[in-house]
């Protein structure tokens, strides 16, 4: 029998990561701790003298140089503008390092808490914020990191999936049948939208990514930014029943006008963005499942109830994307 080939990330051992750190100048203290990240691996290290700070070690083959750099100099220019968005610090003149073969960003450690949505104000200050993310994001296009859309988070994560036979037999139809019906929905929801303009995105707005202080936002973790209508920025932010989203998006659009223009045709484009989410998500376990951390992080992941679940809510998508959209 051949043994399988060790994850890359086998090789990042605590020694190597803070060796990485004293790459750059900064002298570790031996203090490390794993954050919550499974795409990368992020460590919070101290430093002697100063201040500690974070350290993300890319996963290797996902992204290009070019693409990173492009989601360091977007978020660098957003911070530039005082928006409160969290830049990698700049160490011998550069903000991508290598070390031991993983390619890593050093980040100044920020604190903050989960944002209360329910608190009165809080969306229409995460709206301002947003805003103005966007106002910058719409002045230029990113250039080697991907667009957000049908092809790319549908159909490539259908064609992923149904190649490596992730299906258990007795669900492979009904999930290649409610899979179809869901992308031509969203297809129709795209249709029904329009033109909508792309522009650059944080592209994974969730509360996780989002540190709130006294001062309001900081948004992190930039790494999925890409291209997208604005809308992908906003709806992460949507929870409850219809009437609840309803006077979310209101609040939220109250402060984030105050800075870019939204197109409420984009509205449209809310249920079928989720629906693209949930087939990413699935693809994106079943492209990580040889990852060690994957496994012991998502056991529920690729069982019986699991694939169950996803096809009840793809068809519960489904009769979403059939109803009017939110109104501004």
């Amino acid at each position: 029998m051949t043994t399988p080939s060790p994850h890359p990330y086998a090789a990042l051992t605590p020694d190597v990561a803070l060796d990485a750190l004293d790459s750059t100048g900064l002298k570790a203290d031996g203090r490390l701790l794993a954050l919550n990240s499974y795409e990368n691996r992020v460590y919070q290290m101290g430093v002697e003298d100063a201040a500690p700070v974070v350290v993300k070690f890319y996963r290797p083959g996902r992204w290009s140089d070019a693409a990173i750099h492009e989601e360091h100099a977007f978020v660098t220019e957003l911070a530039a503008r005082e928006i409160p968005a969290v830049p990698p610090l700049v160490l011998n003149q550069a903000t991508l390092h290598t070390h031991a073969g993983f390619r890593f960003a050093v980040y100044p450690k920020q604190g903050g808490r989960m944002p209360e949505f329910d608190r009165a104000g809080t969306l229409e200050r995460m709206g301002r914020f947003l805003g103005r993310i966007h106002a910058v994001g719409a002045t230029a296009p990113f250039t080697h990191r991907p667009t957000l859309d049908l092809e790319s988070f549908g159909v490539a994560s259908r064609d992923f999936l149904k190649r490596g036979n992730w299906l258990p037999a007795d669900l492979a139809a009904a999930w290649d049948s409610v899979v179809e019906h869901a992308l031509a929905s969203v297809a129709h929801c795209y249709a029904r939208a329009g033109d909508v303009r792309a522009i650059r995105l944080h592209g994974d707005c969730h509360v996780g990514n989002v540190l709130w202080t006294e001062d309001g936002p900081h948004f992190v973790d930039f790494d999925d930014a890409r291209m997208g209508p604005a809308v992908q920025d906003l709806w992460m932010l949507l929870s409850g029943e219809r009437e609840q989203q309803q006077a979310q998006i209101t609040e939220i659009l109250v402060g984030y006008e105050d800075f870019m223009a939204f197109d409420p045709r984009e509205l449209h484009l809310v249920e079928a963005l989720r629906t693209l989410r949930l087939l990413h998500y699935a693809a994106w376990l079943a492209r990580r499942w040889d990852d060690p951390a994957f496994p012991a992080a998502f056991p529920w992941f690729n069982t019986q109830q699991y694939w169950q679940a996803r096809i009840l809510e793809l068809r519960e998508q489904i009769a979403l994307m059939d109803e009017p959209p939110l109104v501004v």
